[in-house]
């Protein structure tokens, strides 16, 4: 199967754009939900969340020292893509609340339209770094979606915080959840469409492994296109498809505007799955390595400084929810950034909760060491899905790609504690366990594959 040959759909309307009027009729008890995140200003923890790094670290003077001598930044100003979703937090509020000047640079945000704009700067050398989806990134290193170009990794950016959005004419047919939707598409009455975000991504990967969790070939018995986050729900809205799995808030946008309903989170999938990276070209670490260190311990500054409390979580999404950045209603945004899930059915399929596995920005320091493990489970999924033809050495391209070296000088920056190992373990909604001890294995492991 040819997954580069993926149709992107765009709508002459901006998604972001569409008014929030439908927030109380979508959520349950919305008055208590008011009053919840009303009340959330006042409960900043005042946790520091501050680890100190084992020392041996080598090569790095204190943070204060950075505008100058030796490790003084090779650029002063960066530009960092992003696209309009809520895991550029911690992009955003670095350059918002100055924590790059901490650091000797200054972050530009730069607002991209698709995270095919993204590869494509990062590749010509436009961007200097992004917020951009893991698997992307890995796609561009190995020559799959797109122009092959050396890449590196410098940090995890969020876990969890995605979900996989059906439409409500799923819906009427009688589809609540995985299981309705396996009977359904079974029955073969027409064509059902999903879509992701680019073929290589997270999102795409989520949703193939949750479809095909369900019996369901995403190739075989579905079809798949990309579109661009923010024109997700417009498209959904026009019929373009049956389903989708985006980042936040396009999630939530869906159920307000009464579209769509959400039918399982990614945290649901892989609980604390990595999601967002900040990446930037291998040839661009190599001639700005100082740089390179400065924006990254600013970012994890930025994330430490989110989760901090939800006074600083409401203070985040009142900013990202402006028009520059992702351009929506603020409490959009912020439900789900605190954890409070709805799930946009009625009657005896409605669900709200409040969810521990929301989206993390640094969770004491847990979400944004670069862990090999991750980014060879998106190579065992490319190479399920036939992206890639045979079996790369999943080790040696993930310690190519993921420049743990400058991520431990810039913890040591911003006093961010390191894990013991450069591998983790998580169970999937299947069952299966990933450990990255035997990637060929897992990658064969599959009854669904292409």
């Amino acid at each position: 199967m040819d997954m580069t040959n993926n149709k992107t759909f765009l709508s002459a309307g901006d998604a972001g754009s569409v008014p929030g009027s439908a927030l109380d009729t979508a959520v349950t008890d919305a008055s208590s939900r008011r009053d919840f995140l009303r009340q959330s200003v006042g409960l900043a923890t005042g946790a520091a969340l501050m680890g100190m790094v084992p020392s041996g670290v080598p090569g790095l003077r204190s943070a204060a020292a950075w505008a100058a001598g030796s490790d003084a930044p090779e650029k002063k100003e960066v530009r960092i893509g992003f696209i309009p979703l809520t895991d550029c937090s911690s992009v955003v509020m670095a350059a918002v609340q100055k924590f790059d000047e901490k650091y000797g640079i200054k972050i530009i945000p730069s607002k991209e339209a698709s995270w095919a704009a993204v590869r494509d700067k990062l590749v010509n050398g436009e961007l200097d770094a992004a917020h951009v989806l893991y698997g992307l990134v890995y796609g561009v290193h190995l020559g799959i979606g797109g122009p092959k170009k050396d890449m590196a990794v410098l940090m995890s950016l969020n876990h969890n915080g995605q979900a996989i959005t059906l439409s409500n004419q799923l819906k009427a047919k009688g589809v609540t959840d995985g299981a309705s939707l396996a009977k359904l598409v079974a029955k073969k009455e027409r064509e059902y469409t999903f879509a992701q975000t680019f073929p290589t991504g997270t999102h795409a990967m989520w949703l193939y492994y949750w479809l095909a969790a369900q019996g369901i070939d995403p190739f075989r018995d579905v079809k798949n296109i990309t579109v661009p986050p923010p024109q997700m729900v417009a498209n959904m809205r026009v019929g373009n498809m049956d389903g989708y799995c985006v980042g936040e808030p396009w999630n939530n946008r869906a159920i307000i505007d009464k579209i769509g309903f959400t039918a399982v989170t990614t945290q649901d999938i892989w609980i604390d799955h990595p999601e967002k990276v900040l990446g930037t070209s291998a040839d661009w670490v190599a001639k700005n390595p100082n740089t390179a260190r400065a924006m990254t311990a600013a970012i994890l500054d930025a994330g430490r400084w989110i989760d901090a409390s939800l006074a600083n979580r409401r203070i985040t999404a009142e900013t990202v929810a402006q028009k520059s950045y992702i351009n929506t209603d603020m409490d959009v945004i912020l439900e789900r950034m605190l954890g409070r899930y709805s799930n946009g059915l009625t009657g005896t399929q409605m669900r709200s909760w409040d969810d521990k596995n929301h989206m993390k920005f640094f969770n004491d320091g847990k979400v944004n060491f670069p862990y090999l493990s991750d980014g060879m489970w998106f190579l065992t999924q490319h190479k399920r899905w036939g992206l890639l033809k045979s079996d790369p050495d999943y080790l040696a391209v993930a310690k190519q790609i993921n420049r743990i070296d400058i991520y431990k000088q810039a913890a040591t920056a911003a006093k961010v504690a390191l894990p013991k190992s450069e591998m983790r373990s998580s169970k999937l909604i299947d069952g299966t366990v990933w450990d990255g001890k035997d990637p060929k294995k897992y990658a064969a492991s599959f009854k669904l594959h292409a």
